[in-house]
């Protein structure tokens, strides 16, 4: 129409010459009288047609014009429709709620997923509060949210709800929303996604940490019990049953120098496997107090030098034992982090064992080494002595189990016992391999 309204003025200038011909045409025949109301009749009548064919036109090219659209108007309708399918199947895909409110707070849209968590259809669910389908100890927590929402306070919100479905289950659910801005905030939109499985699961592991730190709590009561009554067993084994050890080996002693000329050689020696025992009992109840101590005492950990240990230990064994030929190969600067003090008992049982049974080779040789196992390091003692053999290995870190008899080599049974109490307070590990007549290797480390 605005196309025609445009056209109008030329169509009428077009007009005005065709009918100023006619009114000549009809002066020129004589029509005097009526030149001039015939004139304008003529350019009344042109113009009218004009106008007729301008409107028929303009009828025409209206009628026209939706064709030519048709096709292009229709495929984005199409489109548009198959935007907005896609977009819905994709919302209600989802396995979580997918939530809109207004700035009331009233929930305007909801996915499928809230009745399936819920158990509420949309349809009724829409226009109410979040906060009435949760439960009564969290709505509060809840309205507050969405006061600092509407007030600007926040932009979005995390939490943890619980929800209570149609049915009376109450679920735990993870709420998560931003607030929807269009020029000025429209309301909160989100997600709420079920995490019931997971918070049971939470609350369970919870449940069993508890139980067992009270477990920990009453096994650390009963343990500090164990200790002072194994305390008090020391004290009553070192002070109480030494003073008649000392009793029995005093005595005997004083048998054998009052009766010196009127003892027979077999009475001498029962004072002598008394004096032997008495000692021998003595020697064990030291050993026992020092493997119960052990865990007693503290752990001071320092830079110790093994290599330095070792040599010290021998220079002792040597003097103690002049006569004896033995080769030592030691490595120098066999740095570790541990207790000094533990660590030379550790040393001076392995290399007082090595140096005892290797006591009857023409040729001893004891060793103390290093090697590099990926990331730890692995030391070792070794000798070329009695050996043993592995199918007792099991028995040698016991207390008082000995793999060979008291005639053979004099022991007590405690060394190797003390040694892994030690390994294993510094996180280590000890093992050993050996074959009989072939020597013996121990092998330790400090670390896990």
């Amino acid at each position: 129409m605005k196309r025609f309204i445009i056209r109008l003025p030329l169509l009428v200038t077009l007009a005005l010459p065709a009918a100023a011909a006619c009114a000549q045409a009809a002066a020129d025949a004589g029509n005097d009288s009526l030149g001039l109301p015939n004139s304008l009749a003529a350019l009344a009548l042109f113009a009218i047609s004009a106008v007729a064919l301008g409107i028929h036109r303009w009828r025409r090219s209206r009628a026209a014009a939706p064709a030519r659209r048709d096709p292009e108007h229709q495929a984005t309708e199409l489109a548009l429709r198959e935007s907005r399918r896609r977009y819905q199947e994709v919302v209600e895909s989802v396995n979580e709620v997918i939530f809109r409110t207004d700035p009331g707070g009233r929930l305007t849209f909801l996915n499928h997923a809230w009745e399936r968590i819920s158990g509420y259809p949309v349809a009724d669910s829409l226009g109410h509060e979040l906060p009435e389908f949760l439960h009564p100890d969290d709505m509060g927590l809840a309205r507050e949210l969405l006061r600092q929402v509407a007030r600007g306070e926040r932009t979005e919100c995390h939490c943890e709800l619980r929800l209570r479905t149609h049915g009376g289950e109450i679920r735990w659910i993870e709420a998560a929303g931003r607030v929807v801005h269009d020029g000025e905030a429209l309301g909160l939109a989100g997600t709420l996604d079920d995490i019931s499985t997971r918070k049971v699961a939470e609350l369970t592991l919870k449940n069993l940490n508890q139980e067992l730190e009270t477990r920990v709590r009453i096994r650390t009561a009963e343990l500090e019990a164990s200790n002072r009554e194994l305390e008090a067993f020391s004290y009553s084994v070192s002070h109480d049953l030494r003073a008649p050890l000392r009793a029995i080996d005093g005595f005997a002693q004083i048998l054998e120098e009052e009766l010196a000329d009127k003892l027979e050689p077999s009475s001498r020696a029962h004072l002598n496997r008394i004096r032997n025992a008495t000692q021998r009992m003595s020697q064990l109840i030291d050993d026992l107090i020092g493997l119960a101590s052990l865990t007693r005492q503290p752990l001071k950990r320092e830079s110790v030098d093994l290599s330095e240990l070792a040599t010290q230990i021998i220079d002792e064994l040597r003097a103690e034992e002049p006569q004896r030929q033995v080769e030592i190969r030691i490595v120098p600067r066999l740095q570790v982090q541990a207790d000094r003090n533990l660590m030379r008992i550790v040393l001076e049982n392995l290399l007082r064992n090595a140096w005892k049974f290797s006591a009857h080779e023409p040729h001893a040789c004891i060793g103390l080494s290093a090697e590099r196992d990926r990331e730890r390091r692995i030391f070792c003692v070794s000798d070329n002595g009695a050996g043993f053999d592995m199918a007792f290995a099991a028995n040698l870190f016991r207390p008082f189990h000995r793999l060979h008899s008291n005639s053979e080599f004099a022991g007590t049974g405690i060394g190797l016992a003390t040694v892994q109490r030690i390994i294993q307070r510094h996180g280590g590990l000890i093992w050993a391999q050996a074959r009989p007549r072939e020597g013996a290797r121990f092998y330790f480390t400090l670390d896990s």
